[in-house]
């Protein structure tokens, strides 16, 4: 049996995490000659209480994320990856990441970071990662901190 992986689903949030769960997923699909998906979810739930008082919150939302994906997207295709899908979606990402795009990418696997940007939602109604962990169908990677960042952020 052979262990290859074809097509790679890299979840992104700007986080420290969830870069270096870029960069092991881009060495993976150099290594394997396979697509790279870096997806993006704008997770929109709060906009509607937030655009009461700025309006412009959702398109700067999505110029962010071009700008992050573009410039992983360069990075990938520099590291040798030839391959690179970018998406940037609208909805809850531990619910569109692992039941909506995996399936729809045929992803074999999907990297993303232990923990994100949003401290409080993991909080309350648990991690994007241990979401993505329980429900999808495929393999998933989770990486962490380097130990040495764990410690200096303490």
């Amino acid at each position: 049996m052979t262990l290859k992986y074809s097509n790679i689903l890299v979840a992104v949030d700007g986080s420290k995490e969830s870069e270096l769960a870029f960069k092991k997923g881009a060495a993976a699909a150099a290594r394997n000659n396979a697509t790279l998906h870096l997806a993006h979810i704008i997770d929109n739930r709060s906009f509607g209480s937030i655009e009461a008082y700025d309006r412009t919150i959702a398109d700067r939302t999505k110029k962010t994320s071009e700008e992050l994906l573009a410039k992983y997207k360069d990075e990938a295709l520099a590291a040798g990856v030839e391959n690179v899908n970018v998406i940037i979606e609208y909805g809850v990402p531990k619910i569109a990441i692992p039941k909506e795009l995996a399936p729809k990418l045929n992803a074999d696997v999907i990297v993303c970071g232990a923990t994100g940007l949003n401290a409080a939602e993991r909080f309350i109604m648990g991690s994007v990662s241990e979401r993505i962990v329980r429900t999808a169908k495929c393999d998933v990677l989770v990486v962490r901190r380097e130990q040495a960042d764990v410690l200096a952020d303490e």
